[in-house]
Order: structure tokens, then C-alpha cells, then sequence
């Protein structure tokens, strides 16, 4: 997934999908160590796609922090 993708999408469909790849992953790990999972890149590339949503869901929060700062700043 790229990362502009992510961007396009909201808070809580990110949310949503993290906790889709998330329990994806747990599949895949149980897959690995049965022996039946025949693309173990796959594994990396779930992992990285988490840490990008989470990273973009980590940037809004940290931009809303921010401006909610900026305002309360400009009411003194």
C-alpha cells in the first residue's frame, strides 16, 4: 500500500484496516510456523503497511495537538 493512499483515507477507515492487517498478520504468523505459508515476504510487507497507517494516524494526531495548542495560544 502506498503511502498516499493512506493519506486519502480517514481516521476511521484507517483504524479499521489496522485491525484487519493486524489480525491478517497473526494468520500469517500461525501459516509460518505450520510450514504453510509459501510467500514469507508477505510478513514484512503486512508489517510495514501497519507502521504506515500508524505513522499517518501519528501525524493527524500530532497536527490537531498543534493547532489546538496554537489556538489556546491565540485566546491568551
Amino acid at each position: 500500500m502506498k503511502i498516499y493512499e493512506i493519506r486519502e483515507m480517514s481516521n476511521e477507515e484507517i483504524i479499521k484496516r489496522i485491525e484487519e492487517e493486524e489480525n491478517n498478520l497473526v494468520d500469517m504468523r500461525f501459516q509460518h510456523e505450520l510450514k504453510n505459508l509459501t510467500n514469507t515476504s508477505k510478513l514484512h510487507l503486512v508489517r510495514r503497511d501497519i507502521a504506515k497507517m500508524k505513522t499517518v494516524l501519528r501525524e493527524r494526531d500530532l497536527e490537531a495537538q498543534k493547532a489546538v495548542k496554537v489556538n489556546k495560544e491565540g485566546d491568551n
